[in-house]
């Protein structure tokens, strides 16, 4: 294990984790034209993310299309990322388990896991409305599976309708030492996380949701963001800020950023169309598609992306 791989002890009992602090980008996947997995522009995202200085990135979430990918794509693209990864000592690798069936995801944790996945984000069941008695169990049966390895649990109201609790997830945490993260992505997510923060012993979250509430966040409690990747030096200088103290930069960041993440994150699918076009602009690959069935940027939206490149020049370089 490497030094950031071990790094801290989420909870007293709990494994070694990964250093899963501050900003922690979720990987978008380029697709060609015609709508084929853009391999090398995926492995260009990979090295971009890394650059900025994380300590941690996850894949695929929402913003990578994950429900859009085949087996095969997966695969092939969790090996480029743990090939990138697993070489370092500075950086961690999260890989996301969102199978609905309890079989499925155990097998694929265990696989991810096997070929060097740092962590496991698992977002628990929602298809067809599932008890929470049967949430709870299959997010018990992953952990126990691939124990001591720790996870990430992903609670995501909006996008699953999976409804959980504090005293719930407190619950699973006092049985499962290596439930090690939350990322809390309710809207507004500070309340959760300030709840989690203040149990015995604390169990500390990330918040998602494009950092809407990231201010908030912060001040409750939360140890990191988890965005998507296409500008990620916005969310570094942020939590830069924060970190140091700087509360009056920092919001005043913010401030400047809330107009296009607030529009942008009123749908999953308009964001991820927004962060590639983003991505695209800055050359980090050639195409914005996405994969049918699809947000299609708009006149207006094109014309937004193009203010929030020139809104954020200073700190969004071209990429080669």
């Amino acid at each position: 294990m490497t030094a950031v791989r071990t790094l801290a002890t989420a909870r007293p009992g709990g494994p070694p984790v990964p250093a899963v602090r501050g900003v922690s980008p979720v990987l978008e996947v380029p697709f060609t034209e015609d709508g084929a997995v853009d391999v090398a522009g995926f492995r260009r995202v990979v090295r971009y993310v890394l650059a900025t200085g994380v300590t941690s990135v996850m894949f695929p979430g929402f913003a990578s299309e994950f429900h859009k990918l085949d087996e095969r794509e997966r695969t092939e693209l969790t090996g480029v990322l743990l090939a990138e990864t697993g070489p370092r000592e500075d950086v961690a690798a999260i890989v996301a388990v969102q199978d609905h069936a309890t079989r499925l995801a155990v097998s694929r944790a265990r696989a991810a896991v096997a070929a060097g996945a740092d962590m496991i984000n698992l977002l628990p069941p929602h298809f067809l409305a599932p008890t929470r008695r049967a949430v709870v169990a299959h997010v018990r049966a992953v952990l126990a599976a691939i124990a001591p390895t720790p996870v990430v649990l992903q609670y995501a109201p909006a996008e699953t309708g999976t409804s959980l609790d504090g005293a719930t997830i407190r619950v699973i945490a006092a049985e499962h030492p290596n439930l090690a993260l939350i990322k809390v992505e309710s809207s507004p997510p500070g309340a959760l996380i300030a709840e989690l923060a203040a149990a015995e012993p604390p169990l500390p979250a990330v918040e998602g949701y494009a950092g809407v509430q990231l201010p908030d966040a912060v001040r409750r409690g939360a140890v990191g963001t988890q965005p998507g990747c296409s500008f990620t030096e916005i969310y570094v200088e942020l939590w830069r800020r924060f970190a140091a103290g700087d509360d009056e930069g920092g919001e005043e960041l913010h401030r400047r950023l809330l107009p296009f993440i607030s529009y942008w994150m009123l749908d999953t699918e308009l964001i991820v169309a927004a962060e590639k076009l983003v991505s695209v602009r800055r050359g980090l690959f050639a195409s914005a598609c996405c994969r049918e069935p699809c947000h299609r940027l708009d006149a207006e939206e094109v014309r937004m992306v193009d203010r929030f490149l020139a809104e954020f020049a200073d700190l969004l370089p071209a990429l080669d």
